[in-house]
């Protein structure tokens, strides 16, 4: 199979490895990009594991979070240029549609506000799409907090849960779920706890490490990676991960701490974040 610019450059964003590094990886695995990743991994220099998205979709990522922080949406709405999602009709549609975004379970606006679209797509012509939305209600006792990033490119909701109302309305609180939404959109986590990384994916790192370890007694291997395994779900999940804004504190010693300023327990129920044109 034939190695492309393309091909290599994708390599690179997702694995921060030269370029050479990267070619010599896609030519070895006949251009399979997960398999390439794999091999320059057990290498022990790529730093990334996403694999980029091949879609550029333009348009906006978009929030409508209730007064009372009870409901929160998200959402995400596609057209074909920049310049596009520039033009005020366009912005005045996707205004729109976020505000009627409450009123849509889960998966389930894209199919209410066809017609709308379509109608769109004849009056802007160009093509628009109604990709995703999420719609959620507090569970319980908490709040939900949204966050949009560069203009829309990126956009976060944070559901915080507590065991007293009174903490919703703290300034402790409201700050502390404000930064949960700007850790997610800086941090990107992949998982919230580690209860939910696959066992299959916890293997395949531990095989790596295996690798990376070829050679060390036996003893000494299984101390390592401990410690490696640790460390990748450091990277991962958003609990275990460093604060953005201090990396030396972990989400759930932020949660501890500021638990303990409000004489409260605080555990983040969920989380979801949008970034446009990805995954």
């Amino acid at each position: 199979m034939a190695i492309t610019t393309s091909m290599i450059k994708e390599l690179r964003d997702a694995t921060s490895m030269g370029i050479n590094d990267c070619k010599k990886a896609l030519e070895q695995t006949d251009g399979d990009f997960d398999a390439a990743v794999k091999i320059l991994r057990e290498k022990g220099a790529a730093i990334a594991t996403k694999r980029a998205s091949k879609e550029a979709n333009e348009g906006v990522v978009a929030a409508n979070v209730s007064a009372d922080a009870q409901h929160g949406a998200l959402i995400e709405v596609n057209c074909e240029t920049d310049f596009v999602t520039r033009n005020e009709a366009f912005q005045a549609f996707a205004e729109e549609l976020r505000l009627e975004s409450l009123n849509y379970e889960t998966g389930k606006m894209a199919e209410g506000v066809n017609e709308k679209v379509e109608a769109q797509m004849a009056s802007i012509g160009e093509k628009i799409m109604f990709r995703r939305n999420v719609k959620w209600d507090v569970d319980g006792i908490g709040a939900i907090t949204s966050y949009i990033h560069l203009g829309g490119k990126v956009g976060v909701l944070v559901e915080v849960s507590c065991e007293k109302a009174e903490s919703i309305k703290n300034p402790v609180f409201q700050e502390l779920s404000k930064d949960l939404t700007l850790h997610v959109a800086a941090a990107a986590p992949q998982y919230l706890t580690r209860d939910q990384v696959p066992a299959t994916l916890v293997e395949e790192e531990k095989d790596i490490a295996r690798k990376q370890l070829e050679g060390k007694p036996e003893n000494i291997i299984d101390n390592i990676l401990v410690g490696k395994i640790n460390k990748f779900y450091s990277q991962i999940c958003f609990v275990d991960q460093g604060f953005v804004k201090d990396d030396k504190v972990s989400i759930t010693s932020l949660l501890e701490e500021k638990g303990k300023e409000l004489g409260d327990k605080l555990t983040v129920k969920r989380y979801v974040r949008y970034q446009l044109g990805g995954i």
